[in-house]
């Protein structure tokens, strides 16, 4: 397990007034707390919980260091978001930085079965090769039509995971409330997790917990935009020739 205190700073020095605009400090109803979040959290104010800031700038800036790691590395990396708000998010900020994502829906059983579910991506990989290389040029209209609705379907599901071989090293889920199947297929295959996680969620299933907003679109993408840099910004760093 890489220990999240040596690696290396990468990460900017982050402001906490760009965090507070960004609505990061908003917790849920404090009735819907869950205890084990106390340590992030400040005060409360009008019956919601206020994060502490400073912590998480400070989780904020371990998650960077760890994403550029995991780029340097050429370590696989999936981003989780699916709130219907946020999925262009999440895609485009993802295959930006050459990561896999899932926006749409989790597939349960894409990191406990995978042998099961990876020939739905090959599936998914040879029609799109297929219908690019005018494979069914030769096929009727009608079997065009299903053809193209059997890559839709996949499509919907596997597109951000199609060049994935075998289980990623990292999972970024955004609200681990929601993605709960996720979390909870990683946990059970022992793949670390990077989570934007509010004040309602047990931080102890995460192994690197962000305390912040999960719901509010401009929290999500300040995090998404961090995260993946990171991540793009590692990768890069191995393609920097030697110095002679």
């Amino acid at each position: 397990m890489t220990d999240l205190n040596k690696l290396p700073q990468q990460a900017p020095e982050y402001d906490l007034r760009e965090l507070l605009e960004a609505g990061m400090h908003f917790g849920h109803a404090s009735a819907k707390w869950h205890p084990k979040m106390k340590e992030f959290i400040y005060t409360e104010k009008d019956g919601m919980h206020i994060f502490d800031l400073a912590k998480t700038a400070a989780q904020l800036t371990k998650a960077y260091n760890y994403l550029f790691d995991l780029g340097k590395n050429g370590k696989k990396v999936i981003f989780v978001g699916t709130k219907r708000q946020i999925r262009e998010s999440v895609r485009e900020t993802a295959e930006q930085a050459g990561a896999f994502f899932i926006a749409q829906r989790w597939m349960g059983g894409l990191l406990t079965n995978w042998d099961q579910i990876s020939k739905s991506v090959r599936r998914m990989n040879e029609i799109d090769e297929g219908l690019e290389a005018g494979k069914f040029d030769g096929y009727t209209k009608f079997e065009r039509v299903q053809l193209e609705k059997e890559q839709g379907r996949l499509a919907r599901f596997f597109e951000g995971v199609k060049g994935l071989k075998g289980t990623p090293d990292c999972l970024v889920v955004i609200d681990p409330k929601r993605e709960k199947i996720a979390v909870a297929e990683a946990q059970k295959v022992g793949v670390p997790i990077v989570a934007l996680i509010d004040s309602n969620t047990d931080p102890d299933q995460i192994m690197l917990p962000i305390p912040g907003n999960d719901d509010a679109v401009s929290s999500i993408l300040l995090v998404l935009k961090q995260l993946t840099e990171a991540y793009l910004q590692g990768k890069k760093a191995t393609k920097k020739p030697a110095n002679n």
